[in-house]
């Protein structure tokens, strides 16, 4: 089963938009999630504070601190987290969680193309 959480222990319900950049030699990345209302935000003032978000699997975990959230009228509406893949190792990894979580949460990738609009 593959997982996101902003506290340990504790799993984002709510899916995100998922982007993702790749340099053109395949070296590093880039992923940058957005979540639109995710739960946590109504959970971090009982079950504790957000560190970072981590991406939980059975091989472990992948962890980003990057993360901020988004705020309309001094309301929190979403968090946006970047994480980034220094090498083609780290990318395989996140690919491999990615897959995982896509099978669970029911997500599709669609390649970009410089023809859409």
């Amino acid at each position: 089963m593959a997982v996101i959480q902003f506290i340990q222990g504790l799993n984002e319900e709510v899916v995100p938009d998922v982007k993702l950049t790749r340099s053109r030699d395949g070296s590093t990345g880039t992923a940058t999630f957005r979540f639109s209302n995710p739960k946590v935000l109504e959970q971090t003032s009982v079950q504790g504070v957000i560190t970072g978000m981590y991406l939980v699997d059975e091989e472990g975990q992948i962890v980003t601190r990057d993360v901020n959230a988004r705020f309309v009228n001094g309301k929190p509406q979403g968090i946006e987290a970047v994480h980034i893949m220094q090498d083609k190792d780290a990318w395989d990894r996140f690919m491999r969680f990615m897959e995982r979580y896509s099978e669970n949460n029911g997500l599709t990738f669609t390649k970009f193309s410089k023809n859409q609009n």
